[in-house]
Parts: C-alpha cells; sequence; structure tokens
C-alpha cells in the first residue's frame, strides 16, 4: 500500500505595525489609569487576526514594529526616549523607529487680528509647538518594503488614522490582508477598508500591567 504524504499546513505570517502615540492616547482614554506590558502585545494580535484570517492555519508571529516620536527638549520624553531604545526595542521579536519631533514652521495667531504671538510675553519662550515629522511615512514604506520582500501574509495596522487607507487598499491588491487594530468607534474609516478589524479594547485585561 503506498503511503499518502501529509498535506503540509499552511501557515500564517503575521506582522504587527504599532502608532505608538495614537494606540497609547487610546488606552489612557479607555482607562487613564493603565498601565501596558508590552510583551504579551504582539503574539497576542498575531493569534487574534489569524483566527479572523483562517482559524485552521497556525498564526506565526513575526514581529511587531514600533514607531514612536519624542521631543529631545523635554526631560520626560527623554526618559521616553531611553525605555523605548533600552527596554522596548529589546523585546523578542520587537523593533523599534523613534523619531525626534520637530518645531512647527508657524507660530500661533490671535483668532482676532491674526498677529503672529512668536514669543510668551511671561517667560519669552518660543510660542512654536513641535510636530510629529515622518513617523506615518515610515509605517507605510515599511509596510510595503516588508509585503515586497514577502516577510508576512497577514499585517495588523494599530492606529486610528485614515492617512492609512490607501495603504490598507494597496496592500490587499497584491494579497496582503490588513487587519486593522482599533479602538471602536475611533478610526472606524480605516476598519471599514481593512480585511478586518480588531476590537483591542475589550482584548486590555490580557497585556495590563499590576
Amino acid at each position: 500500500m503506498t503511503a499518502v504524504p501529509p498535506v503540509p499546513i499552511s501557515r500564517l505570517r503575521v506582522r504587527i505595525f504599532v502608532d505608538w502615540w495614537n494606540f497609547s492616547l487610546s488606552l489612557k482614554r479607555k482607562d487613564s489609569n493603565f498601565n501596558t506590558d508590552w510583551r504579551p502585545i504582539g503574539p497576542l494580535l498575531a493569534s487574534e487576526a489569524g483566527k479572523m484570517v483562517d482559524p485552521s492555519a497556525p498564526a506565526i508571529f513575526e514581529g511587531m514594529h514600533v514607531y514612536g516620536s519624542f521631543d529631545p527638549n523635554k526631560p520626560n520624553d527623554v526618559r521616553l526616549r531611553n525605555w523605548f531604545t533600552n527596554k522596548l526595542d529589546k523585546m523578542p521579536g520587537t523593533h523599534v523607529v523613534l523619531l525626534a519631533r520637530q518645531k512647527k514652521k508657524g507660530y500661533p495667531k490671535c483668532p482676532q487680528c491674526q498677529a503672529e504671538a512668536t514669543h510668551c510675553h511671561a517667560c519669552g519662550a518660543d510660542m512654536r509647538g513641535t510636530e510629529e515629522k515622518g513617523v506615518d511615512t515610515r509605517i507605510v514604506a515599511d509596510m510595503i518594503s516588508l509585503a515586497w520582500a514577502q516577510a508576512y501574509d497577514v499585517a495588523v495596522l494599530v492606529s486610528a488614522d485614515r492617512d492609512f487607507v490607501p495603504v490598507a487598499e494597496f496592500l490587499q491588491t497584491k494579497g496582503i490582508k490588513v487587519v486593522h487594530g482599533a479602538f471602536p468607534p475611533n478610526g472606524s474609516h480605516l476598519s471599514q477598508k481593512c480585511w478586518a478589524n480588531i476590537d483591542i479594547s475589550k482584548l486590555m485585561a490580557q497585556f495590563k500591567r499590576p
């Protein structure tokens, strides 16, 4: 009797792409005292996405890419940078991209006369705030380049920013399923354009740090 070779089990390689500030602020809106344990997040989201795409196929956590920004002139942000590089970036399967925030080009204007307020009358500080530059672009570039390198089958995109709709739609035309990691109702437009969505607020207890 001829032995029948076993049918190979297909696997789903899942990568997680996290907009850090968007994710962190969403958590705080749900629970202002929430402390995050980052270690289980990647495998947890990979598992949840795998169940949605194909429950019969093992979901393989390929990596979690976390993107953030910091203001080098703020002591709290310097501590944040140290945590990103010395803690988060060293967790298994985690890759960190951290960019310095940049001064805004324009000054705030008086809503009445439209005159620019260049410096604070009380302390003389520059009235321009800082803004995040390049984070969204880097997320899009990494999602596309890693898909081009055939490094994953499913992407979990954690952000509420509708600017990611084009990359989600593009990747899905190439056979990559994009699952939205969401905090409903925020990001509903992005959820509509993704292949599926995960309600992260229902998973918070699984990555809460005591």
